[in-house]
């Protein structure tokens, strides 16, 4: 692991996390303590980006492993109490969001080590902020076994990531569209500005693949941006970092819901409760298109799950991720919302929908 350094040093700006090996950089503190060093906040995000809180955790985590052991997965901590007994066979990653980190204080990473094996290491990870607990995690590490038998889901069949647009192009194709409402355009603005800084590039792919009977997937081509060819460690840390692009939305697609508007088919905020990450692979190489295949079995009392995949382009399977996040309705049924901003709203998912 390169991405831990040992010297004091001031926060990062938030630039900084425009290069993947910055947005996941860490001071040590100690032997198993580690303090962020840039911290991304996206437009109109209530926190620091979840994603970015996961890669730094396993990061944390990684560096107090043997080398030969390598990761393999994530589970949420609802399933932690009853899984304990059976933690070492499981060799998992836990984590679950607590609260909302702020992107203007450093996040300070506990390691603990709970259990060194033969064939499997235990870690927790505890990521606190003003003294407050906002993330726990607790991953597992195993000695490769590559003689076991194996087996994978295929993956769909979609346009290849040449022929398929960036997102913030498709944003600003519709700013530069004649008559654009200037809030929209404004807006647009925004988040065009965020994908273009972001360390990960993202394409859609298909919006509704539907060739497995009665499941609608949602697919897009993620890729991390101008990196080199980093060891297996750093590959599954920087795939912590793309796993949670996108992956929520698809539980508030499946139930025909707006990201913008007003009334109850709007969505006025959304969060993530857990989120879990197995590895299959370990020879993959997030700086070459990674196809992330999402669909969510499951939704209601303000809560989804999503179903996530990974594969490479030619087609491995590489990661299997779950994520269950909650969801706050835009209604209220009292009326009194601006109407600028509700028009706003209606027109950006107009634009949404057509962009896809």
């Amino acid at each position: 692991m390169t991405t831990v350094r040992t010297e004091p040093s001031e926060p990062a700006p938030q630039y900084a996390h425009e290069q993947i090996a910055t947005a996941l950089e860490l001071e040590r503190l100690d032997v198993d303590l580690f303090r962020s060093k840039t911290l991304w906040l996206p437009a109109r995000a209530r926190g620091v980006f979840g994603g970015q809180v996961i890669s730094q955790a396993i990061v944390s985590a990684t560096n107090s492993v043997d080398p030969a052991y390598g990761l393999h997965v994530i589970i949420s901590l609802s399933t932690l109490f009853s899984a304990l007994t059976t933690l070492c066979s499981l060799s998992m990653q836990v984590c679950y969001f607590l609260l909302s980190a702020s992107a203007s204080t450093p996040i300070i990473y506990y390691v603990e080590r709970l259990r060194d094996g033969r064939s499997y290491l235990t870690r927790s990870v505890k990521a606190t902020q003003n003294g407050r607990v906002v993330f726990m995690m607790m991953c597992s590490f195993q000695k490769p076994e590559p003689w076991q038998p194996s087996r994978a889901w295929g993956m769909p069949r979609v346009p290849p990531p040449e022929e398929c647009r960036l997102e913030e192009e498709r944003y600003e194709e519709w700013i530069r569209a004649e008559g654009t409402h200037p809030k929209v355009v404004q807006r647009l603005k925004e988040y065009s500005n965020d994908r273009r800084m972001s360390p990960i590039a993202i394409k859609l792919a298909v919006e509704r693949e539907t060739s497995m009977p009665g499941i609608v997937r949602t697919c897009y081509w993620m890729q991390a941006r101008d990196i080199p060819e980093y060891d297996a460690p750093f590959q599954k840390c920087i795939l912590g970092y793309i796993s949670d692009h996108h992956l929520l939305s698809a539980a508030t697609q499946a139930l025909g819901l707006q990201r913008f508007g007003r009334g109850p088919k709007a969505t006025s905020m959304t969060s993530t409760i857990d989120h879990s990450i197995c590895f299959y692979d370990d020879t993959f190489d997030c700086g070459d298109w990674l196809l992330y295949v999402m669909c969510s079995p499951a939704a209601g009392s303000g809560r989804g799950i999503v179903y996530g995949q990974m594969y490479t382009r030619e087609g491995k399977l590489v990661a299997a991720t779950t994520q269950e996040g909650g969801r706050s309705s835009g209604y209220s049924g009292t009326g009194g919302s601006d109407e600028g901003e509700a028009l706003v709203d209606i027109l950006i998912n107009i634009i949404s929908d057509s962009l896809r």
